[in-house]
Parts: C-alpha cells; sequence; structure tokens
C-alpha cells in the first residue's frame, strides 16, 4: 500500500504506518519485519526514507535492529521496576499480576571465593550456598538466578521452601535485606541461559549482580540475576543536586 499521497514528510508517515500496522496486529511483537526491500517496494518509498523511519523507531524501542539478520518488532516488557526500589524477583512478578514459581536447578556447598570470603567476613576455610534456579511467571521462565550466601545461613531443610531468598534470610537467620549494591550489564545471547529461558534470538539479556546487605550493614547475600531484556524494564529517577 502506497502512502506518497500524504503531503507531511514522507519518514513520518512511514513511521505512523509501522506502528499503526504493529497496533492493530498486522505485525506483531517479536515478529520480523519484510526485508528493506520488499517494505519499501509495498509502501512505495525509497529504501533511504525506509531507514531513516527504521532508526527512529529503533530509538523510540518500538523496533529491534540486528545486524545481519533483520528488524524485528520489540517485545513490550511484561515487568517493570524501579531499580531504585527494591524488590524481590518474587516480588516483581507477583506485581504484575503473574503467579511466580521456582524450578530450582542445583544447590551447592563449595570453598568461598577469596574475593566473597572477604565480603562475608568469612574464615579462611569458609564455605557459600550456591543455589541456582529457573524463575518462572505464569510457569514461563522469566530468570535465572544464581545466589550465593554463607553456607550457615541456609538450612537444608529450608532450601525449597521459600520462593524469595529474602524472605527465607529474614525467617530462618533473622537477616532483613534493606538494600543492594547493584550492577547491570548487558548480555547478548547466552548459549545455556538463554535457551533455558526460551529466549528468541533477537531477544537479550540483562544480568543484575547484586549484594544485598541487612539491618546491621552486613553483607548476607549475593546474586546474580539473568532478566530476559524483552520481558522486563527497569528505570531509575535521577535527580540533579
Amino acid at each position: 500500500m502506497s502512502i506518497k499521497t500524504d503531503h507531511r514528510l514522507l519518514y513520518l508517515k512511514v513511521i505512523e504506518k509501522l506502528k499503526t500496522d504493529i497496533e492493530n496486529g498486522t505485525y506483531e511483537e517479536g515478529e520480523k519485519l519484510p526485508s528493506e526491500f520488499e517494505l519499501s517496494k509495498q509502501l512505495g518509498i525509497s529504501r533511504a526514507t525506509l531507514r531513516e523511519a527504521l532508526r527512529i523507531l529503533e530509538d523510540e524501542n518500538v523496533l529491534i535492529r540486528k545486524h545481519g539478520v533483520g528488524t524485528f518488532v520489540r517485545t513490550r516488557a511484561l515487568f517493570s521496576s524501579g531499580i531504585e526500589e527494591l524488590f524481590s524477583v518474587t516480588e516483581m512478578i507477583e506485581r504484575a499480576g503473574k503467579k511466580a514459581d521456582t524450578v530450582f536447578i542445583s544447590s551447592v556447598v563449595v570453598p568461598a571465593a577469596d574475593e566473597l570470603k572477604h565480603q562475608f567476613k568469612l574464615p579462611p576455610n569458609g564455605e557459600i550456598n550456591v543455589v541456582e534456579r529457573v524463575r518462572t511467571a505464569d510457569s514461563e521462565p522469566v530468570v535465572y538466578c544464581i545466589d550465593q550466601m554463607p553456607a550457615t545461613f541456609m538450612p537444608a531443610e529450608s532450601q525449597h521452601k521459600y520462593l524469595s531468598m529474602l524472605e527465607m534470610l529474614e525467617r530462618e537467620v533473622g537477616k532483613r535485606v534493606m538494600y543492594a549494591v547493584t550492577t547491570i550489564e548487558p548480555l547478548g545471547f547466552h548459549e545455556r541461559i538463554s535457551e533455558i529461558l526460551n529466549c528468541p534470538e533477537e531477544a537479550s539479556l540483562l544480568v543484575l549482580k547484586q549484594m544485598h546487605y541487612d539491618q546491621n550493614d552486613e553483607p548476607v547475600l549475593y546474586s546474580c540475576n539473568y532478566f530476559r531484556a524483552d520481558k522486563f524494564n527497569f528505570t531509575v529517577v535521577r535527580k540533579r543536586l
């Protein structure tokens, strides 16, 4: 369908047309758009005009373009959270109206690495419990979690009792997590974790590495969580001082 009869700037008309097509389901979330050649032919425009429209739509997070693969409709995030607020993964899923659950992968006690031994103030022979889990929302895998804490913090009978490690720490050992120091790293397709989370090829991961501190400012939990970037959206409020 040609759009040249409209007298606005051509690339703006292309943007509006593609947004309308996405809204009415012509192109669904995660779907790959036709090639530039096919799409420019359908719309009756030059490829240069199309590229400008696609560039703007990518800047607006409507589309995602993968070099050598194609252009895809970006999947809207199901879960959104302000990064300045500390929520457990369970809380984030439930706040979106989904049922949170856990698939346990493994739980092992190993000698603590030097860095964690220092941070947790463990003795020279100190050990940590490493728990790997997949968190699900309405049975769909959305987060891969690796949690590490001093081995004495997790009684064996409690490993499968709680969905939230924050809740487990508070109820079992009296450690109430008050804040976390967080770093966020983008990650492309991960051969193992992306497959476990059923990520489409165009979906990337967001890795949140967090050291959690209790009411006494003591570190109690180090977590490395792999979030599906097409399912989660993190925001931060920045204030000028």
